[in-house]
């Protein structure tokens, strides 16, 4: 088929679409999916695509020129059709789709579908119209929840076929499970169908959360115990209710206010989204999951957050009839409502979720620096320059900073960091040569013009961005050199002041503040900081070297290694000048020692 041809074909389908609900698949020349759409109007959404003379993502008019056919499902509502789309993208992976990246297999609570169900945990999702509960990415608190129903419920382990012909026949005998009072012997009917399934009934409400409900329950049943006069069945009930209190106190509270909620919450960057799924149930936190998603087309924060809220509500079939996250959902799902807050304890909630996805993303940072190096520099630095609003990514960064001591022994540091890395061998110090006191502006500007000087001079690549130590005043004054050398617009330079990290621009007064968690802010201020540390061991040296020169490396005769030599075998120059010269003969050479007592007997 010609172009012509399939942009003919492409527009039928497009006038053919209704105005309704659904996913919408795109296929490539070899029939192949490559993307997956869920659209709350069919025809609007996939227009769009067709509409623009110009997207605003190269991959996405990538997308367009590849896309030769166009299909769709119509289904009831939006609801529907993320589940949908989360389903399509699932099994089909579209190259175009954003990707789940989850490289942990999670357990999950199994109720088995059989007679006299099994309750045992696994990785292992098998759709046999079994249920499943989780994922728990906490295994500590599904082993938890497994031994409270081990402790509040008598349910069998073993995996024979209990149904009524086999235990009519007598195929199976009681084991040590019964004998040890851990299992109530169905497999030789001991135990009716009816009361295993009403326990089965209590274990789902427990793993739901439900447990308020539970307790009410048994206290019921304690009372009337209790009535009757039955006062060791009373006593059992009341360790069950003494069990089932001490696991809902282990749960997360959050609010007894808030009774039955899904929380979610996201932490986004150009390329990667974080996500996290919280299950509230009487103002406990029963579910917390944390996803990591790799963006393909630029997808927006609310589609990320609405496909995975859609599909943890299925994975963890919850009926909530609140929605409350961290960013503004503009969502209509029947049955449920959904909150930004701004205050108060959902509020604090939707912060709980954030804390628990941010802490996700630096976990799964972590993990894939130890595989991908080069990742965590490339992510920092796309940020360092989208928040300093740079032409290009800043690879090549130089810091410096000025130190005097009440301005003696001025000089000046220069650090040089590349892919965001240290680059020690390319650290340079300067003694400043044309300034008188302390005056940091200027000593700023000969530093920086020397630097550039001489690395054009020698065609040295120069950095995509430099850093001064100070605030509007060094920066103008490192800016003269840069407009001398005539490289203003060719290398972006900030000013950096301390008090407050507030980061200044050349010409603006009004300086940028940036988040002070935010990995671009910890890159500057490592620089700045490398480079104070370089400086100070600089300037420390030399006033050491300063002070011991004005001693002893005045005497004719004596170099660097002797002085030192005599300074540690006498710990003083008073010391030395009350010497004989016998003494210092033990030391030094004769003539060292007659020109040493020679100074300092002038000297007095």
């Amino acid at each position: 088929m010609s172009l012509k041809e399939n942009q003919e074909s492409l527009k039928d389908i497009l006038s053919s679409l209704p105005h309704k609900p659904g996913v919408y698949q795109y296929f490539d020349k070899n029939g192949k999916i490559i993307y997956v759409g869920k659209a709350k109007d069919l025809r609007k959404r996939v227009s769009s695509y067709f509409n623009r003379d110009k997207h605003e993502s190269g991959k996405t008019a990538m997308l367009v020129r590849s896309i030769s056919d166009i299909k769709h499902i119509v289904v009831p509502n939006e609801y529907e059709a993320l589940l949908l789309e989360n389903s399509m993208i699932k099994e089909h992976q579209p190259k175009y789709n954003i990707q789940l990246r989850d490289d942990k297999t999670y357990p999950w609570i199994c109720i088995k579908k059989e007679r006299f169900p099994r309750v045992f945990p696994t990785r292992n999702v098998v759709r046999d119209g079994s249920e499943y509960y989780g994922p728990y990415a906490n295994v500590k608190r599904m082993k938890g929840v497994l031994e409270i129903i081990s402790k509040l419920h008598k349910i069998r382990n073993c995996s024979f076929n209990l149904n009524s012909e086999n235990i009519e026949k007598g195929k199976f005998k009681i084991c040590l499970e019964y004998h040890i009072g851990n299992c109530l012997g169905p497999c030789e009917g001991k135990q009716s169908e009816n009361l295993y399934n009403q326990s089965i009934d209590e274990i789902r409400k427990l793993i739901k959360g439900d447990v308020d409900q539970l307790i009410y329950a048994d206290k019921l049943k304690m009372q009337q115990a209790s009535s009757d006069l039955n006062f060791e069945i009373a006593a059992g009930i009341k360790d069950r209710i003494d069990l089932l209190s001490g696991y809902h106190s282990k749960s997360v509270v959050v609010s007894s206010t808030i009774q039955n909620v899904d929380v979610v919450s996201i932490i986004a960057d150009d390329v990667y989204a974080y996500t996290n799924y919280m299950r509230v149930v009487k103002g406990a936190v029963i579910q917390s999951h944390s996803v990591e998603f790799k963006k393909k087309l630029n997808e927006a924060s609310e589609d990320i957050l609405l496909s995975f809220l859609a599909e943890m509500r299925n994975v963890f079939q919850s009926e909530a009839p609140e929605v409350i996250s961290s960013i503004e959902l503009k969502a209509a799902w029947e049955g449920v409502s959904f909150h930004f807050p701004q205050r108060g304890d959902k509020k604090a909630l939707t912060e709980f979720s954030q804390k628990n996805a941010r802490f996700y993303m630096l976990e799964r940072q972590k993990a894939q620096e130890k595989v991908d190096p080069d990742r965590h520099s490339k992510r920092v630095l796309k940020t360092l320059q989208d928040d300093l609003r740079l032409k290009e990514i800043p690879d090549h960064i130089e810091c410096f900073d000025n130190s005097n001591f009440h301005g003696s022994f001025p000089v000046a540091a220069c650090v040089v960091f590349k892919k965001a890395r240290p680059s020690k061998q390319d650290y340079r110090h300067f003694n400043i040569k044309t300034v008188e006191g302390p005056d940091d502006f200027a000593s700023m500007e000969e530093v920086i013009f020397r630097r550039y000087k001489r690395m054009m001079d020698e065609n040295m690549k120069l950095p995509q961005l430099i850093i001064v130590d100070g605030g509007k005043g060094q920066l103008s004054s490192a800016m003269k050199s840069i407009d001398k050398l005539e490289l203003r617009g060719k290398v972006a330079v900030i000013g950096i002041a301390k008090k407050l990290e507030e980061i200044f621009f050349p010409n603006d007064s009004i300086p940028l503040y940036i988040d002070k968690r935010s990995e671009s802010l910890k890159l500057i201020q490592r620089l700045r900081n490398e480079a104070h540390r370089f400086g100070i061991t600089h300037h420390r040296n030399k006033r050491s070297k300063n002070a011991f020169k004005s001693e002893l490396l005045d005497i004719v005769g004596i170099g660097e290694k002797t002085a030192k030599e005599l300074l540690r075998l006498h710990s003083s120059v008073e010391v030395i000048k009350s010497l004989s010269k016998e003494i210092l003969m033990k030391t030094v050479t004769e003539n060292q020692a007659e020109a040493i007592y020679k100074h300092f007997s002038e000297a007095k």
